[in-house]
């Protein structure tokens, strides 16, 4: 089950979040391969944040997954929750940071004979 966590300065109440959740299940689905019913993002914003020296509106995200996490999953996953943070809450894609982990790395590693 991929887990999509946001987390971000900007004040959300009042902020209609079920679009940003609907396109972020849509996306993180796509292109990691899972299924939609499986995905679960969780967004907490107001958090206190600064990024280069400030505290304009930024936003730092974690995907995990069981599989499906490669250099091009990387790659499509921060471009595109990086436009859905653009566009959705006006964070640049300059300050937004997002970190992708595939749970079964370690356990692969584990496994190794090296």
């Amino acid at each position: 089950m991929p887990c999509l966590y946001i987390t971000t300065n900007v004040n959300l109440s009042g902020v209609d979040k079920d679009p940003i959740f609907s396109e972020a299940t849509k996306a993180v689905a796509t292109i990691i391969g899972k299924p939609e019913h499986y995905v679960m993002v969780i967004i907490k914003g107001g958090v206190d944040i600064q990024f280069n020296g400030n505290k304009e509106a930024a936003a730092y995200a974690e995907v995990v997954s069981m599989g499906g996490i490669n250099k091009e999953v990387k790659r499509n996953l921060i471009h595109k929750l990086g436009s859905i943070m653009d566009e959705k809450l006006s964070i640049p894609r300059t300050r937004f940071f997002l970190k992708v982990y595939d749970t079964t790395s370690a356990t692969d590693r584990s496994r190794s004979k090296l």
